[in-house]
């Protein structure tokens, strides 16, 4: 990425990861991300609002000398994780003066992760003002966005929002702001989802917070910058409402077809009933996909076969990963086949236990389903539909 004016002398001096393809090990990418990093000159004093992934800390580096700076006064710290932070100690060793300027729960992660010398540190409280001059910085401490120690800042005279990764994506692109606002608005409901969805209760608060704000641009740590704010604070507050849609996910595996065949008539009846279906083969599945279906839906309905006594591996996993995003779901239950018998039922239920869920009673069968079977199933349709309708989501 190269340096890019956003206003009067607030540069983008972030790098673009086109190649990466997994965040954390757990994360699939599959449009890459960006390391957003700010350089803002005021009349006295230059801040850099956080670094880039290590990575990528040659490209930052690069900018900033295209950018003609010789002198760093403050390095603000949003957040710890190191693509946001993993370049401050290189920052510290080219600019010796400048210090970072952080609230003390992010110091002391810092120090921890990075360790970095604790004199190197300025902590401001929330809703502190700094100046560097004819430009002024708020901070607000927003934690358990992702973090703990998460906190933002607000340039006042040009009504900048600088969230972190509230409000971000991961999406890898040369266009500097959010024009392409279908593709945008797409990955960043994936990065909701996979990122923030656990912290949906601490979002709403955040929300709150920056309304009396007046913003003109909102620049995250990663994706495109938006000039359009109402875009995605609109799409925040639908993600973390408690509404859902009429729709049933439905995260399945099948070794030898009995599985399958229950999903493929259970899907048809639900779609007879004018339910949306959003299955999932989870041999084939992007599990971002699967998250980004849990925003929205009302009901999961877990399928799967019995192996060893349990659920399929793949299906602990993915209801292991439901139950850790903490999605509005209404409803849930489980289909699937035995050999011999088993404990699915009461595993997946144990397993679901962040869950504000109510248990519709579970279609669980021996072999390959029979006509009793097809009919249990529907009844499961019919009551699925009638929890809908009742709770009015149809």
């Amino acid at each position: 990425m190269t340096v890019r004016e956003i206003k009067k002398d607030v540069y983008s001096v972030g790098a673009i990861d086109w190649d990466r393809r997994l965040f954390d090990e757990l994360i699939p990418l599959p449009d890459g991300t960006t390391y957003n990093s700010y350089v803002i000159k005021g009349s006295e004093k230059t801040a850099l609002i956080d670094t880039v992934d290590p990575t990528k800390e040659y490209e930052l580096l690069s900018n900033l000398e295209k950018l003609g700076i010789k002198r760093i006064d403050y390095v603000i710290s949003h957040h710890a994780e190191q693509d946001h932070s993993g370049t401050i100690p290189k920052i510290l060793e080219i600019f010796p003066k400048a210090k970072v300027l952080t609230n003390p729960k992010c110091k002391d992660m810092l120090i921890d992760l990075l360790l970095i010398p604790e004199d190197k540190f300025i902590t401001v409280n929330d809703m502190e003002t700094v100046s560097l001059g004819n430009k002024t910085l708020e901070f607000i401490f927003a934690p358990w966005v992702h973090w703990p120690e998460t906190m933002f800042t607000y340039l006042k005279e040009d009504k900048i929002l600088f969230p972190c990764d509230f409000l971000g994506s991961h999406l890898a692109t040369s266009t500097l702001f959010a024009t392409d606002e279908p593709k945008v608005y797409e990955s960043a409901k994936r990065y909701y989802a996979e990122i923030m969805m656990p912290f949906r209760t601490s979002i709403k608060k955040h929300l709150e917070r920056i309304k009396s704000l007046q913003i003109e641009l909102i620049a995250p740590s990663h994706g495109p910058i938006y000039l359009k704010p109402d875009f995605i604070i609109n799409a925040y507050k639908e993600w973390v409402s408690d509404e859902v849609k009429n729709e049933v996910v439905i995260p399945f595996i099948s070794m030898h077809g009995s599985t399958r065949k229950m999903v493929e008539h259970f899907m048809n009846a639900l779609i007879e009933r004018e339910i949306t279906v959003k299955p999932f083969n989870l041999t084939k599945t992007d599990i971002g996909e699967l998250a980004m279906a849990l925003v929205d839906a009302a009901t999961i309905v877990i399928a799967s076969p019995t192996v060893l006594v349990g659920p399929h591996p793949n299906v602990v996993y993915a209801t292991y990963l439901a139950n850790a995003l903490r999605p509005k779901l209404k409803f849930a239950s489980v289909i699937g086949s035995y050999g011999w018998g088993g404990r699915m039922i009461e595993n997946l239920k144990g397993m679901l236990t962040n869950l504000k869920v109510e248990i519709i009673e579970p279609v669980i069968i021996k072999g390959f389903p029979r006509e009793g079977d097809f009919r249990a199933l529907d009844r499961l349709a019919d009551e699925i539909f009638k929890k809908h309708k009742e709770n009015k989501i149809i």
